[in-house]
């Protein structure tokens, strides 16, 4: 079988094509030649090799740090968000296909994703001791680690020395291997995995009360490693939690054992405690450039429109400057007047970074996505705009994003004077893969190769459309024969509990014990889920277990529980103040069902 002519070697060699008369030329460009489109994405391609690609380690694929004395270093957040580009770029390729050669580009850049998702993956197993113990203690030193050796997968600084405890990695991981799956990818192999996953979700379920220090990683604004609760944490464990929910992490090959389960109470809990935060951060932090990433893309954590528009606005009037946002205000990150030989800050000094923070483009990526996700042309436009001055053109004409824009330190009296007047210098990683990842997203959205919703599957970004009103469906049933005669006499017609076949009516305290049982491994030393409360939410859904349909009572029905529930008056006050939350709080497919059953015990005083 003749083998393929490589015609791009043959217009190399330049003698050969001088031979050619112009008509052979033009015949045999006209054979090999690409669409625009097909031009364009291989243009993509080149940008994410050379500037991405170019920086992952050939065994685990794991992306390494450009920094001096960390180049082994992987982090887990930049990690993941590297490989969304690399995500994007396959979709694109899959979408526009023109040769063959083309459908082997995104078959290899989606077992890319697969290699670099399955490597931390393994980061994280690795360390299953440590998921089983933060369940219990929600220590700082029972955390996962931050970041991993991009060579062998082990650890790379021990427990104590450096913030691990950060709830948002661990849960835009998640997050992002949930819209994976649903693109069709297979990230997910084995049950094993599919329990440790599950073991991942209960790691981060109580994110709304776990400080932590944060997607910046040095805890409070004076770094001196305080943790504390960060709105951009608990936002994004929130939306890890709801996409996770109910998902079969085997895809269409999948059965009821690789499912996973989400408590859903947890999710509405994180939802309150982020609500009352924003346009916060935490407490030392008044806002936090980092929240564009849980209001829009790629966590779409909130439904308020009126929160998201004024949390955006809140950055854009504080944060926003010529070369890019600021993190946070008084943020001394490689600014002039920072110290590099000391980590820490005293709280008298912040006031000497006050107007010369580093701005950084990478918010303006973010800008530009939350613009293409909210169909708001104009954003999109402006942002741009401005993104295009501030990035660097390389000798070979690719576009590189810097990590950030520094005053330079003859210029920091000027500058403070009258802030955003003078011209600044790129600074840090050039380029900052975080921000040249979403600028790649930006690109290949803009120019039509894909379309915003196919990096969101799960359709998070409908999270702000208005809904209907919940229905809250109620279910009366009598114990016995003379609980149901007293009801009837009342003029109440219910039915007895044993008369309710095929559903099974259970005690609030039997849906605790089996989300108990999920996620358990011997294999790995894995518990499941540690907490046996359950939330009304939860107990207002129907669960399949085994061919059979489960239905079950609230908890605070539960007279074993609490004296008070003896008190029918309390239990009244109880029921409705329940019941509207049930209403105001169900943000889950299909209408809830609250089963209550009345007994003697109940009303016998």
């Amino acid at each position: 079988m003749p083998g393929r002519v490589n015609f791009s070697a043959i217009f190399d060699d330049v003698p050969y094509a001088q031979m050619l008369s112009k008509n052979q030329e033009l015949f045999i460009r006209n054979m090999h030649s690409r669409t625009n489109i097909g031009v364009r994405l291989d243009y993509y391609m080149r940008l994410v090799q050379k500037t991405i690609l170019n920086h992952t380690d050939p065994v685990t694929s794991l992306f390494t740090s450009p920094l001096p004395g960390f180049t082994d270093h992987a982090w887990v957040r930049d990690n993941v968000y590297a490989v969304h580009a690399v995500w994007g770029l396959a979709l694109a390729y899959k979408k526009n296909a023109d040769f063959d050669e083309d459908r082997a580009k995104c078959h290899e850049l989606e077992q890319t994703c697969v290699k670099v998702m399955r490597s931390l993956l393994q980061c994280f197993m690795r360390q299953s001791h440590k998921v089983e113990a933060f369940k219990k203690t929600q220590l700082p030193k029972d955390a996962l680690h931050a970041k991993y050796s991009a060579r062998n997968w082990n650890t790379v600084v021990g427990d104590n020395e450096w913030g691990h405890l950060q709830i948002d990695a661990i849960s835009l991981y998640l997050l992002s291997l949930a819209q994976m799956t649903a693109s069709g990818m297979q990230i997910i192999f084995t049950l094993d995995e599919v329990a440790f996953v599950q073991n991942l979700v209960f790691y981060i379920e109580h994110a709304y009360r776990i400080p932590d220090y944060g997607i910046w990683e040095r805890g409070d604004k004076t770094n001196h490693g305080v943790t504390e609760l960060n709105a951009s944490s608990i936002g994004m464990a929130k939306a890890a939690l709801q996409a996770l929910n109910d998902l079969d992490l085997f895809g269409a090959y999948g059965s009821p054992n690789s499912v996973i389960h989400v408590m859903i109470d947890e999710i509405q809990q994180c939802q309150a405690v982020l609500k009352s935060l924003l346009p916060r951060e935490s407490y030392s932090k008044e806002t936090d450039a980092a929240l564009l990433s849980i209001i829009s893309y790629p966590a779409f954590a909130l439904e308020d429109c009126t929160q998201i528009s004024t949390t955006r606005a809140t950055i854009m009037n504080k944060l926003q400057g010529r070369y890019g946002c600021r993190r946070f205000l008084r943020d001394g990150y490689k600014t002039p007047r920072e110290d590099p030989n000391r980590l820490y800050y005293e709280p008298h000094e912040l006031q000497q970074f006050e107007n010369i923070e580093c701005e950084w483009p990478l918010f303006f990526c973010y800008f530009i996505l939350d613009g293409f996700f909210s169909n708001n042309k104009s954003q999109v436009q402006y942002y741009r705009e401005r993104l295009e001055e501030i990035v660097i053109t390389s000798e070979n004409g690719l576009k590189l994003v810097p990590e950030l824009y520094a005053v330079p330190s003859n210029l920091v009296d000027e500058e403070i004077a009258c802030p955003h007047s003078q011209t600044r210098v790129a600074a840090g990683s050039i380029p900052f893969l975080w921000a040249q990842s979403l600028y790649v997203l930006t690109c290949l959205i803009e120019e039509g190769f894909i379309q915003a919703a196919e990096l969101d599957p799960l359709n998070r970004r409908l999270s702000t459309e208005k809904r209907p009103d919940t229905v809250v469906q109620v279910v009366v049933l009598a114990e016995d024969e003379e609980m149901k005669e007293k009801l009837a006499a009342q003029g109440i017609e219910v039915e007895l509990l044993k008369n309710v076949e095929p559903f099974i009516v259970q005690p609030a305290h039997v849906l605790g014990r089996l989300f108990s049982q999920l996620g358990r491994s011997t294999k790995m030393k894995l518990s499941g889920r540690m907490s046996t409360d359950v939330g009304l939410l939860s107990t207002s859904k129907m669960y399949n277990v085994q061919d059979r349909i489960l239905v079950f009572t609230p908890q605070f029905l539960d007279w074993q529980r609490f004296y008070l529930t003896h008190d029918v008056n309390i239990l009244i006050d109880t029921m409705k103040a329940e019941l509207f939350y049930v209403k105001t709080s169900w943000n889950v497919p299909g209408r809830p069902l609250v089963v209550m059953v009345f007994s003697n015990v109940m009303i016998s005083s």
